[in-house]
């Protein structure tokens, strides 16, 4: 049985149970009415705090499993990045488990916030054309990753929770689209893209109108161009 100088719940775990013994170790919590406990000097407080010790993982186990969830959020991560359109960071810091959950709800279906720390959003984007997003790899960020053309729809949610919130200190920390990056001061220019419906409508009024108006799209930013001509071939195969 074990010692009057094993009072305190500071022993390792270990030493507890081999001098309570297994017995002990699986009894009620209550030492007044356990035959096993009564008469060792332990109280309940300390029996359960033996207990919880014994049954928390060795400080190996801890660390396999750690390095086993980093490596399940690098993979989620690289799975996110493939197909994506554009990857943005939010500086979340403040944010409240409630306003992530609005946040979540307000986005787009084909948009998702992930959190994950900037060491595993490295690793996933190393090697990658997403590397270029490295600059925003600092702070405590949340991730958006975009699986759709519709960039304004997609960033939009977090603006106007921005905006609600008065949140004036946590804009966005950067985003990549198509190989480039966007500093927080140049977020407008992704936000005020035109929309798969204003591209449409764009092509509509450049076929209908005189050939003045085509050749000033094509002497536009590159960006305009090559959206409108993808929107006209997604139409020919739609009608095809």
């Amino acid at each position: 049985m074990a010692t009057q100088a094993l009072v305190s719940c500071s022993c390792t775990s270990v030493s507890a149970k081999e001098q309570l013994g297994s017995a002990f170790w699986g009894a009620p919590s209550s030492s007044s009415n356990n035959p096993i406990i009564s008469g060792t000097g332990y109280d309940d407080a300390q029996v359960r705090c033996f207990r919880r010790r014994a049954r928390a993982p060795l400080p190996g186990v801890r660390m396999a499993i750690s390095r086993k969830k980093k490596e399940e959020t690098v993979d989620r991560a690289k799975q996110q990045l493939e197909g994506a359109y554009l990857v943005a960071g939010i500086k979340y810091a403040g944010l409240t488990v409630k306003q992530f959950q609005q946040l979540r709800k307000s986005l787009p279906q084909d948009t998702t916030l992930m959190v994950a720390k900037n060491k595993l959003i490295g690793k996933a984007i190393e090697g990658t054309r997403w590397e270029a997003l490295k600059p925003a790899l600092t702070g405590m960020n949340a991730w958006l990753f975009v699986h759709t053309e519709e960039i304004p729809a997609a960033l939009k949610p977090y603006r106007a929770l921005q905006k609600e919130l008065k949140l004036e200190n946590n804009d966005f920390s950067g985003a990549v689209f198509e190989g480039r990056f966007y500093s927080p001061e140049e977020f407008k220019a992704l936000e005020t893209m035109p929309t798969r419906a204003d591209l449409y409508s764009k092509l509509l009024g450049t076929l209908k109108s005189p050939s003045s108006n085509l050749v000033g799209t094509l002497q536009g930013p590159a960006r305009n161009l090559v959206f409108t001509l993808k929107a006209y071939v997604k139409k020919l195969e739609e009608e095809a």
